[in-house]
């Protein structure tokens, strides 16, 4: 999969060149209110002493990091703050290639292309396995690919961009099968808060040394700006990752890390509950105006993505600026996210302006 610069930038700067009104629904940007006491913890943050206004330890603050570690049921050490799951990931992808002897990444097709990108830039190869039509991995392909030349397995649960949700034996087996060749399987779970199915578990159940987990509060607080991310790693890999990631950014944002540990402590299940039931209102409509449109699609398991294809309309970037033009709405061409997906459109449903861009689809298709 070839990747420069990403396809979303060149979505994205078409759109707001545009001299018409576009819904935008490329940017995974949720358009809802962060937990209230994240704002409170800001505000209050602004009158500390000044000794507060300095680096924090390169690791991350400890009360956060031990307030993960809790909640995950891991040690505090094994926890390390970062900027954004994409610096978790791309510091576990690092650490991957360290360790292990393969220059293989296995990845799913279609593919968040950030994952492609990492793999290009730290010298890998990637190997793509198709999913299946609703988005379900079969590990058994992943198992006929995997070899001695494998250093990583990288998934996404709940998926970006197909919304599948991978059941616990899934994520069993490819634990397995990353310890059977010697490769580390790296999950992220960065839309674990958006399960629709209940049936969403994360790969810290499994207990392995071939294992890390990367995820964020971007999403699920509504603060992707915030770049507040973290990695469980596996003891043997905290030193490297930790080297790594203080030489990369020294050490994060205390401010934004006080604020998310604030919001950790104080905010409740109701809050995360009311955003998935908006985002589960959000699909509803966006699928019947599809349904009106005569278009197949991929009805998300978790996450806010829905995947959709409009028969004689690939999912080419050209069309995606004919959307832009002619329907004024701005989505993903699915050609960014690999082979298999090439004739379908990506929509994000972090707009409140989702039914607005339901109907003008169904008008223009």
């Amino acid at each position: 999969m070839e990747y420069e610069r990403p396809l979303f930038y060149h979505v994205m700067a078409y759109a707001e060149s545009a001299e018409r009104d576009i819904v935008d629904m490329v940017s995974g940007n949720p358009d809802w209110e962060p937990p209230a006491s994240l704002r409170e913890a800001l505000i209050e943050y602004a009158e500390h002493d000044v000794s507060e206004f300095q680096y924090p330890p390169s690791e991350g603050l400890t009360p956060l990091r031990e307030e993960i570690a809790a909640r995950r049921g891991v040690e505090t050490e094994r926890v390390i703050i970062t900027n954004g799951a994409g610096e978790a990931n791309h510091l576990s992808m690092a650490c991957g290639f360290a360790t292990h002897s393969g220059q293989e990444v296995i990845l799913t097709d279609p593919v968040y292309p950030y994952y492609s990108g990492r793999t290009t830039l730290l010298g890998g190869t990637e190997s793509l396995v198709p999913v299946a039509a609703d988005g379900s991995l079969d590990p058994e392909l992943v198992r006929e690919q995997a070899s001695e030349e494998t250093a990583l397995i990288v998934v996404n649960s709940p998926n970006n961009p197909t919304g599948a949700v991978y059941d616990p034996e899934t994520m069993a087996e490819l634990v397995a099968i990353a310890e059977a060749n010697d490769a580390l399987l790296v999950s992220d779970e960065v839309y674990d808060h958006f399960d629709f199915t209940g049936n969403f578990e994360s790969a810290l159940s499994i207990e392995s040394t071939h294992r890390v987990v990367t995820n964020s509060f971007s999403k699920s607080m509504a603060i992707t700006g915030f770049r507040v991310g973290y990695a469980v790693l596996p003891e043997r890999l905290v030193d490297a990752a930790r080297t790594r990631h203080m030489l990369t950014n020294v050490t994060g944002s205390r401010p934004a890390q006080y604020a998310v540990y604030r919001a950790l402590r104080e905010t409740d299940r109701s809050y995360y509950n009311q955003n998935r039931d908006r985002l589960a209102e959000r699909i509803e409509t966006f699928t019947d105006a599809l349904d009106d449109a005569g278009a197949e699609y991929t009805r998300p398991d978790g996450g806010f993505y829905v995947l959709a294809r409009f028969e004689g309309f690939p999912g080419s970037l050209e069309n995606a600026k004919r959307l832009i033009d002619e329907a004024g709405v701005a989505c993903m061409p699915g050609e960014a996210f690999g082979q298999t997906r090439e004739d379908w459109l990506r929509f994000a449903l972090v707009t409140p302006r989702v039914e607005q861009a339901a109907s003008r689809l169904a008008a223009y298709f």
